[in-house]
């Protein structure tokens, strides 16, 4: 029980940086663009790492253990890339144009440190701002699409918290740098469209609420559908880390490392990854 607790505390603290990246937002003078780049790139260091060295290994002994030696790696191959492609249907689902994965920029955030926008003042600076419905459409849409894709996020999260607290804890750092550009991305066009911080920030904290959503779901689906006595079978289990390691691999090719580069100069997004990488290998060298 304190584990489930634990692992659903931290799914709550990855999920709710979507609000941490609306408050940067509103706050930062300027934005640090290359400690942007560098964070993603981390953040997808410590998610490649853990994926193919800790997760996928996990989930290919629970099945081999389970299948034997044959089966068990064919099953263990067939839940990493059904992760990859259940992730890969989410994003597909979503429009393109309104399923951002990288943070706004520099000249598009100025506006946010500014004083707020009364109806009176867009009324009559209308030709020089863009549509302000447009906006506010884009805004929730990308607010919505954000929030599809945290519910796996959420359940891979718990997943590893659950089963090991200490690997839980890195991945839940992982997402949680991830989440901080997704929550500027929801914040930034709701602000322009109704000038209203509070809002922009409530719907950027709200993209993040799907992540313990997803996780207390999957979990109450699992528990209800394939548990034995209250606890998750290992041969389940297993197929859930395959399935887990394919999601991690997805966020980081897809999303991470292509804003990582998009932001960075030079070999930032590189040494964010590699620094990720070997932040995660010692991490779990030391808790062996």
């Amino acid at each position: 029980m304190d584990n489930v607790l634990l692992a659903f505390g931290l799914t709550v603290f990855a999920g709710m940086a979507t609000g941490i990246g609306s408050i940067i937002a509103f706050t930062a003078s300027k934005t640090n663009y290359r400690f942007l780049s560098v964070a993603t790139g981390f953040s997808a260091g410590v998610m490649l790492y853990v994926a193919f060295v800790e997760i996928f290994l996990k989930g290919t002994n629970a099945l081999v253990e389970a299948y034997g030696g044959y089966w068990g790696h064919w099953a263990n191959a067939a839940a990493f890339f059904g992760g990859m492609l259940l992730i890969g249907i989410i994003d597909n689902v979503i429009p393109s144009a309104e399923n951002p994965h990288t943070s706004p920029s520099e000249d598009e955030t100025a506006p946010l440190q500014e004083r707020p926008v009364t109806v009176s003042s867009r009324r009559s600076n209308a030709g020089s701002h863009p549509d302000h419905k447009k906006l506010l459409r884009m805004g929730l849409f990308t607010a919505f699409a954000i929030t599809i894709h945290n519910f796996p996020e959420g359940l891979a999260t718990f997943l590893a918290a659950l089963n090991d607290p200490g690997l839980g804890v890195a991945i839940a750092v992982a997402v949680a740098l991830h989440n901080i550009p997704e929550g500027v991305s929801v914040s930034v066009p709701i602000y322009y469209a109704t000038g209203d911080r509070k809002k922009a920030f409530m719907y950027s904290l709200l993209s993040g609420v799907a992540e313990p959503v997803g996780a207390a779901a999957g979990y109450v689906a699992i528990l209800l559908l394939v548990s034995d006595g209250g606890a998750i079978p290992p041969h389940v289990m297993g197929i859930l880390f395959g399935g887990v390691a394919g999601i991690m691999v997805y966020i980081s090719v897809d999303e991470l490392l292509p804003t990582s580069r998009a932001y960075g100069k030079g070999h930032d997004g590189l040494l964010g990854m590699v620094g990720g990488m070997v932040v995660m290998a010692l991490s779990l060298l030391l808790m062996k």
